[in-house]
């Protein structure tokens, strides 16, 4: 099963976690798949991924880019792993049905949100019935992670 992690974003907005939670995965070498639900909200976070620090760089890309496959981290509206990624990344309360073809999935969600909050509990409820390996992590004020279950 895959092992499927929920963000609970409070103090840190998805602009600044999702960058180093992608560091982190280019580290593992591993490839990402970032499904957002729109195709404005992927431009968005395409530029995102461009500036959002001065001395990193995150190889990405999108559809309008294309060649999927020579790009380690892709933003798209679907969850099409175009790019053979092992870890799926989904925002925006994007949903996915083939979250059991990854390794890992991350579910980040805006905690001052009470439906995105509700929606989360939701594909948690979902994921615990497929049967996939669950974990809470809930943001510090600092931006780092507490694991709560």
């Amino acid at each position: 099963m895959t092992d499927v992690a929920f963000y609970h974003l409070q103090h840190w907005p998805l602009e600044r976690a999702l960058p180093k939670l992608l560091e982190k995965t280019l580290q593992a070498e591993k490839r990402a798949l970032v499904v957002a639900s729109s195709e404005e909200r992927v431009e968005s976070l395409v530029t995102l991924l461009w500036t959002y620090d001065q001395d990193a760089f995150l190889p990405h890309g999108s559809a309008r880019d294309g060649r999927p496959q020579d790009q380690p981290i892709w933003l798209a509206t679907a969850d099409d792993n175009a790019n053979g990624a092992q870890f799926l990344f989904l925002t925006d309360g994007a949903g996915s049905a083939r979250v059991g073809d990854f390794e890992r999935c991350f579910e980040l969600f805006d905690g001052n949100d009470p439906a995105a909050v509700q929606a989360a509990r939701d594909r948690w409820s979902a994921c615990k019935a497929a049967g996939h390996d669950l974990t809470y992590w809930q943001q510090t004020e600092r931006g780092g992670w507490e694991r709560k279950a």
